[in-house]
């Protein structure tokens, strides 16, 4: 079987690197890819927003299974065009990506489905939501842009002033274009956060091992919110007990919560979690593999990718058998352009690859980044994911870094604790 894996990030990267591992897959697309599936798999110069152009690819080149890795065709009904051709789709459709594509809509559905999250007003325009800042008391809030941004359309607060500038920067300034049109401000929720996300078939869950990202861009979780800048798993913060409660709680009522509302969910359900002495509160929800959490998760997945990927299209994801995981963690660390999140410079040749390649457990995979003259080059913020497998936490953070080292190119830079938190949490339970 052909499979065409959407995308040009580091998620793609991982999701063709694990197809391409599979026995019944004869050959894999990535559209439009990065110079990391261009070893790994084969690109194709199509951009995720051509949907005409992936549609006439998967029927000339008879491709049997197309996964969707980004949110943004997700958003805008690319599963929709798919299937209208009679092609077979991974992901879900336009009106079930509402889940993520609008912060508003999503918290709607899950107060009205009674899961837990924070307390939340929304907004149409900058002056309502300036007026009910001034009027409540200052207190640390978190303000959010409505719809799609990349990741970054989420302000943490700590006082009103902050909160005022964020919603001057969203909704007045624009910084994430129409996504701002309406927002939501939020009460900040105490606790850790993690992410645990599933496979459904709107019928069946099957739930991954949980993960946890790192969002802010600097160490001890300092500075503006990225897209992630490293992940791990599984995280001790949510054993099975807690697993199982978040199955129960939040997983469950959402899918049958977006059945009854007519947009019966198929695909990955991402539920980020905020771990609260009151218990799990949802923060959000993401309708795809998360970035990065993806790459420790499909570095740790035993199970046939294709055959889980595959149950789901039809329907048929109780027939699964529990899935098999590498017992040991991974550790992914995004190495990052100068100035990301904000403005950054690309074209800087890349050096070391080889060299990390060859440490044991070792992973490297591409995120933004391009080919020129045979050389890699970074192309993006976020540029590389080095991802490694180790006999414990510790173990694997110290592969994933040491293989950073060997990795240079002009203004690279990284969080140095990735999954620090995890081993505070080992260490505190006397592991």
């Amino acid at each position: 079987m052909k499979v065409l894996v959407i995308g040009g990030g580091g998620r793609e990267h991982a999701l063709a690197w694990r197809v391409s591992q599979s026995p019944r897959v004869s050959r894999v697309f990535v559209a439009p890819g990065n110079a990391g599936t261009a070893e790994d798999a084969e690109n194709v110069e199509i951009l995720s927003s051509d949907f005409a152009g992936l549609i006439q690819f998967a029927r000339q080149n008879n491709v049997g299974l197309t996964v969707v890795g980004p949110e943004a065709p997700l958003a805008t009904g690319l599963v929709d065009a798919f299937q209208r051709e009679g092609l077979r789709v991974f992901g879900p459709n336009k009106a079930a990506a509402q889940l993520e594509a609008s912060k508003v809509f999503c918290r709607d559905l899950l107060r009205n489905a009674d899961v837990p999250g924070a307390d939340y007003r929304t907004f149409r325009n900058a002056d309502d939501a300036i007026r009910y800042l001034n009027e409540r008391e200052d207190s640390p809030i978190v303000v959010k842009a409505d719809g799609l941004a990349a990741g970054k359309g989420v302000v943490v607060c700590t006082n009103r002033q902050d909160a005022l500038d964020a919603v001057n920067q969203i909704a007045r300034q624009k910084v994430f274009g129409p996504a701002g049109d309406r927002l939501l401000i939020e009460e900040r929720l105490g606790g850790e956060e993690a992410s645990v996300l599933a496979i459904t078939d709107g019928r069946t869950i099957v739930t991954l091992q949980p993960a946890q990202d790192h969002k802010p861009a600097y160490d001890g979780d300092t500075g503006p919110n990225t897209g992630g800048m490293g992940a791990y798993c599984p995280t001790p913060l949510i054993d099975d007990e807690r697993l199982h409660w978040i199955e129960e709680h939040v997983l469950v009522p959402t899918v049958h919560a977006m059945k009854r509302a007519g947009r019966p969910f198929y695909g990955v359900l991402y539920a980020g979690m905020m771990i609260t002495n009151q218990g799990p509160r949802v923060l959000e929800f993401n309708v795809r593999f998360g970035d990065p959490e993806c790459q420790p998760l499909l570095m740790r997945l035993k199970t046939d990718l294709v055959d889980l990927l595959e149950a789901a299209v039809d329907q048929r994801l109780d027939e699964i058998e529990s899935l098999v995981w590498d017992t040991r963690p991974a550790v992914c660390v995004v190495m990052a352009s100068k100035g990301y999140p904000g403005a950054y410079e690309t074209g800087f040749p890349i050096r070391g690859l080889e060299e990390a390649a060859k440490i044991p457990g070792v992973k490297v995979f591409h995120a933004g980044t391009a080919l020129k003259d045979g050389k890699v080059i970074s192309a993006g913020g976020r540029v590389l994911n080095v991802t490694a497998l180790g006999d414990s936490i510790p173990k694997a953070k110290l592969q994933a870094y040491t293989a950073v080292k060997a990795i240079r190119w002009d203004g690279a830079w990284c969080r140095k604790d990735i999954s620090d938190k995890a081993i505070r949490h080992a260490s505190r339970a006397g592991m």
